[in-house]
């Protein structure tokens, strides 16, 4: 494995850890709850209407709600890490 792709692999791992917190609540599942009018409650809305009126606990609209306000666990770190990675992994070899 060459510099570049260690290196696009660490920054596409980093840049994803990070920048998932800040996703969850541009669109919507912040710390207070989900942001009325956001994309969010549109997909919290349907998921209920869908539900006979209530979100399903573990749907992903209550993972990502979670999420939103107690931040990721330490499994979905990993996992957003390993996805980011694997992006970064695949520009460092399109370029």
């Amino acid at each position: 494995m060459g510099l570049l792709t260690a290196a696009a692999i660490a920054a596409g791992a980093g840049g994803a850890v990070v920048s998932a917190p800040i996703v969850l609540g541009a669109v919507g599942f912040t710390s207070a709850g989900i942001a009325v009018g956001s994309y969010a409650a549109s997909w919290m809305s349907a998921a209920a209407i869908a539900n006979g009126g209530g979100v399903a606990a573990g749907s992903a609209v209550a993972v990502l709600q979670s999420a939103g306000m107690a931040g990721l666990s330490g499994a979905a770190t990993a996992a957003v890490g390993t996805v980011g990675g694997a992006v970064g992994g695949l520009v460092a070899a399109l370029i």
